[in-house]
């Protein structure tokens, strides 16, 4: 599974699955327009961005998106009718697909406030629950998650650093995780090998950075 999956920078990821999905398109090279569904975590410009979904979306595309977001989402463009809006909690399918998701926050920073209803999501994908995590720390919530694949932020400022990352991912124990948000906007090039470094050996650790 985790040879279908593309880290692109930040948390943006492409999946081929049975679905093509993407989340936060951000810094996409080749104009694919293959996205089935679109899944974005938060507004900040490195993961909500218009110029990048024109990119990869569809004519079928559908989005899924914060409730907070529905505004500044129908305002990019986005029909009402393509737009599937979440809180924290939620489990649902879109086309076809389970997701929950789970809220993504800092509980001791401003960055991303709890009250902003900002999601993690959980995706079964070719039998596999995949956790996006967007951007958040290791919270109790985040905690609680049950997952075959993490895709998880390491770099730092706004998210867990690559530490407290890999102390996190060895509590929560997932077969395989994936390393994001670090090496571009924050986070430095190397952080990926220092966090595969510190996390348990029984984990499989796949950088795509």
């Amino acid at each position: 599974m985790p040879k279908n999956i593309t880290v692109n920078a930040q948390s943006s990821i492409r999946i081929a699955a049975e679905k093509v999905v993407y989340f936060d398109p951000f810094k996409i090279t080749d104009s694919l327009n293959d996205a089935d569904i679109i899944f974005i975590t938060h507004e900040h410009f490195d993961h909500f961005s218009p110029d990048d979904i024109a990119k990869v979306v569809s004519p079928d595309t559908v989005f899924a998106a914060p409730a907070s977001m529905e505004k500044t989402v129908l305002d990019s463009g986005v029909s009402k009718d393509r737009l599937v809006t979440l809180s924290p909690g939620d489990k649902t399918d879109v086309l076809g697909i389970p997701v929950e998701t789970v809220p993504a926050y800092n509980p001791g920073k401003k960055f991303h406030p709890r009250d902003n209803g900002w999601l993690g999501y959980i995706v079964t994908l070719d039998g596999k629950r995949i956790y996006v995590a967007g951007d958040t720390d290791a919270t109790p919530e985040a905690k609680a998650v049950s997952c075959d694949i993490a895709m998880i932020p390491i770099g730092g400022t706004f998210t867990m650093d690559f530490r407290e990352a890999a102390e996190f991912i060895s509590e929560l124990r997932p077969p395989v995780v994936i390393p994001t948000h670090y090496g571009s906007v924050v986070g430095s090039p190397e952080d990926g090998e220092s966090f595969k470094k510190l996390v348990d050996s029984s984990i499989q650790v796949v950088l795509k950075l």
